[in-house]
């Protein structure tokens, strides 16, 4: 097959590209700042990630487009940086949109990168495509989380408006990626593991969604593989838990006992200094998989303890 990559020149987008190599595929990654191919049969093309040019050209005849292009979200959400965030996913959306318009032999099925951060905070039963509840409305959650909806909301608009009727459109709604490569946000907490500082993040109880790199990977060859699966699809572990659970799991995989909590204010403060944002570690995100679940995809590593395990 030939797969195109919008964004991937990111930690998710290396994941993909790699096992897409693997396989023996053509991959073709579109990138605003890499030059460098990281595999044997992929390639690197420029774009800006909001007008046409000569990269549509590429998305003829190919067998599916995963579109990952957005600025981090690991950053301070002052306006800058909001704008960034939004524009980034909006336009590139678009441009991707115009460019299978544009060209004879469109791709069979569009995947586009959306974000289990749609759903809301929540403590209780899971999100899933059918009843997951879309936040936004939660009370007494900080307005930087409701940036992060509205953010998602706007993505998905700009994916729904596109007219591709020849394409499958398929909206990921993924969850954390765990894979060992450097700077990605397994490496980021294994770290916080070895200096001993890995105990839960406020009071532990905030659920964390994650998925494997691995079942991230299947689940997207499964996507591209059934053409009977189109509309949002949850990517994540069927099996969320609680922050203190996760990092329990991760410190046991490392051989440490004991990590020292951090209180909300000490979080604050780390965020700051380390230019994110608290949301990454406290919201509540409690999302599972029905669809892929009932479409009879199998993950390899449903449960934490074990994937902490494989990871490190």
């Amino acid at each position: 097959m030939k797969i195109v990559i919008p964004g991937g020149s990111g930690q998710v987008g290396a994941v993909l590209e790699r096992a897409f190599c693997a396989d023996g595929h053509d991959v073709l990654v579109l990138s605003r700042r890499s030059n460098r191919a990281r595999c044997k049969g992929s390639r690197v093309v420029g774009w800006d990630g909001k007008t046409l040019g000569p990269w549509a050209k590429e998305l003829d005849g190919a067998d599916a487009v995963i579109n990952l292009a957005g600025y981090t979200v690991n950053c301070r959400y002052h306006q800058r940086n909001r704008d960034r965030i939004m524009n980034s996913r909006v336009d590139s959306t678009r441009v991707v949109g115009e460019a299978i318009r544009s060209v004879s032999r469109p791709p069979a099925v569009w995947l586009q990168a959306s974000t289990a951060t749609i759903y809301a905070h929540t403590f209780g039963p899971a999100n899933d495509e059918a009843n997951g509840a879309i936040g936004g409305d939660e009370k007494g959650v900080p307005e930087t989380w409701k940036f992060s909806i509205d953010v998602a909301r706007g993505w998905e608009r700009t994916f729904d408006a596109a007219d591709v009727p020849h394409t499958r459109k398929v909206k990921l709604r993924s969850a954390m990626v765990m894979s060992p490569d450097r700077g990605g946000i397994f490496d980021v907490l294994l770290g916080l593991v070895r200096w001993g500082l890995g105990g839960r993040s406020g009071d532990g109880r905030q659920f964390m969604s994650w998925v494997h790199h691995d079942d991230f990977e299947g689940a997207i060859k499964f996507l591209i593989a059934r053409s009977d699966l189109d509309g949002v699809i949850n990517i994540a572990s069927p099996n969320p838990l609680s922050n203190a659970d996760f990092m329990r799991a991760i410190r046991q995989a490392w051989g440490r006992r004991i990590g020292l909590p951090a209180t909300r204010w000490m979080l604050a403060i780390g965020a700051m200094l380390m230019r994110t944002e608290t949301e990454l570690i406290l919201k509540s995100r409690r999302v599972i998989p029905t669809r892929l679940i009932d479409a009879g995809f199998a993950f390899n590593h449903p449960d934490w303890q074990e994937a902490a395990r494989d990871l490190i």
